[in-house]
């Protein structure tokens, strides 16, 4: 089961219809949620007695997604081939030298909800994705709460932010709900999860929404919904309720250090979503507006050297040659305060809302260029695919995600004393190589090939703790090995996590 995602958050695409009336006519059946149904049952405003009647009217609306995997694994080539040993030992690469390939099964497991009688169910990307690169889905299966089981078709998916449609048949209505507005949630308001978490079946939490406009590093797009509604692993795809019975959020991702709840989830906002979902149905690809430029936050230090207010403005580190950016006349070091006379802010990025525009569009950049304040029209293109952006930007080996070694890799001087570079592991990183999201760590950009790490670890590894004490930057990294060589230690234990496999421990000398 791939944990919640950082995913990279959910877009409101610019022009893009937002209706997901799905309801067949020719039925009679209402949503789970129908105003009139539900709020009988909901509890009173302020601290409610029961979820109990709520919950009933919704919970046949959630479903149970698993899904069926192959995975090919390169064998281990047999180091005894050729002696007379080889066929004692056959099971390293098949009594030859050559260490095929094998295939082996796998899975994954997680939630969903129908938001239509005929079928129509939403989920997380990442709970229907391969979990591991060579990977390849068979099949899903999609569970209901009476413990039927319908096989699905994927009928869409956007691993940008993280969120995926499938279609279910069934000779009788199904149950369903209806997604509502995000955007009149406010920070306590009541909520309700519901999922699968553990693979244990329906399950139901509550809690209070604990932050909106959340970032969570993960992607260009992310903003969630924070919670302190217990999310745990398996509730990946489940929906988020409020006291109306609307689903508000999409349970997305979690923080956690042990894998298991702290109090910190994340759903994708339902009013954010519902443009992905309804280009998703359609079966089409969903098209984002792009600048092609790169981008950094104006931390406060550079907003008291150039004059701006806090949480204001983006500042641009590199213009992609011949790209929008670079045809507008924009240049590095300019700082966007505002598009289309939006301002840019934490929770309105310049990614996100250029992304909301719809691509051969022109829109309206305000900048300040050398301290002068001026405007700029450029003609956004259709944002690249994740794979396309990363051989754009020149991201190292292709499709691990990870940049080069001057592009954010952290090489203290004891990470070096190590023969490795570290960065900080993003949900983004975590998709990319295969990790569930719940992991917390570093992951290995760079190995030098002459230390006793470059024998025992590579690049995309990622360390969870050294010596024991959890590391989620270089400096932690720094911080520990210091520590033990101090001590006079010639090693350290790391706990690393590689893929999909269970963590292991490694020692590694220190240089």
């Amino acid at each position: 089961m791939r944990y919640a995602y950082a995913l990279t958050g959910a877009l409101l695409l610019g022009g893009t219809a937002a209706s997901l009336a799905l309801q067949n006519p020719a039925t009679a059946q209402i949503a789970q949620n129908e105003p009139g149904a539900i709020s009988a049952a909901a509890p009173r405003a302020g601290a409610p007695m029961s979820f109990a009647d709520m919950v009933a009217k919704l919970q046949p609306a959630v479903v149970n997604i698993s899904t069926t995997q192959k995975v090919t694994v390169q064998q281990q080539a047999n180091p005894f081939a050729g002696t007379p040993f080889g066929d004692l030992f056959g099971q390293f690469g098949g009594g030859g030298g050559g260490g095929a390939p094998v295939t082996r099964e796998g899975q994954s497991l997680g939630s969903g909800f129908l938001i239509s009688p005929d079928g129509y169910v939403v989920t997380n990307n990442h709970v229907i994705a391969p979990a591991a690169k060579g990977a390849t889905v068979e099949s899903i299966t999609v569970t209901l709460q009476d413990k039927k089981e319908y096989k699905a078709k994927l009928i869409g998916r956007d691993p940008t932010s993280d969120l995926a449609v499938l279609k279910i048949t069934s000779p009788t209505p199904l149950p369903f709900v209806k997604l509502g507005d995000s955007s009149r949630a406010r920070v306590g308001d009541w909520v309700v999860a519901i999922g699968q978490p553990f693979g244990l079946g329906g399950t139901v939490t509550a809690g209070i929404v604990s932050a909106l406009h959340r970032q969570t590093g993960g992607g260009p797009f992310d903003t969630f919904i924070q919670t302190d509604a217990a999310i745990n692993q398996g509730n990946s795809g489940g929906p988020m309720f409020n006291l109306n019975g609307e689903v508000i959020g999409i349970n997305s991702q979690i923080y956690s250090q042990s894998g298991g709840n702290i109090g910190i989830g994340f759903a994708i906002p339902a009013t954010e979503a519902k443009p992905i979902l309804a280009t998703l149905m359609k079966g089409d690809t969903v098209k984002r507006g792009y600048l092609g430029v790169g981008i950094q936050r104006v931390t406060d230090d550079i907003a008291g050297a150039l004059g701006l207010p806090k949480d204001q403005g983006e500042i641009i580190g590199r213009v992609e040659p011949g790209g929008p950016g670079a045809k507008a006349g924009l240049r590095s070091g300019d700082v966007v305060t505002a598009i289309n006379g939006e301002t840019v802010t934490p929770e309105r990025t310049l990614s996100s809302l250029v992304a909301n525009a719809a691509p051969g569009s022109t829109i309206k950049l305000d900048i300040i260029r050398d301290g002068k304040r001026q405007s700029l029209n450029a003609t956004v293109t259709t944002r690249p695919s994740d794979d396309q952006l990363a051989a754009i930007n020149g991201d190292g080996e292709g499709d691990d995600g990870l940049p080069d070694e001057d592009n954010g890799a952290q090489a203290s001087p004891s990470s070096s004393s190590l023969g490795i570079a570290v960065q900080p592991l993003t949900p983004q990183i975590a998709r990319s190589i295969g990790v569930d999201s719940t992991v917390q760590g570093v992951v290995i950009a760079q190995v030098d090939p002459s230390s006793d790490a470059g024998q025992k670890l590579k690049r995309g590894d990622v360390i969870t703790a050294v010596n024991s004490q959890p590391v989620r930057t270089g400096a932690d990294v720094a911080r520990v090995v210091a520590s033990a060589k101090a001590a006079g230690r010639p090693s350290v234990l790391l706990s690393v996590t590689r893929g999909r496999q269970t963590n292991g421990f490694i020692a590694v000398k220190i240089k």
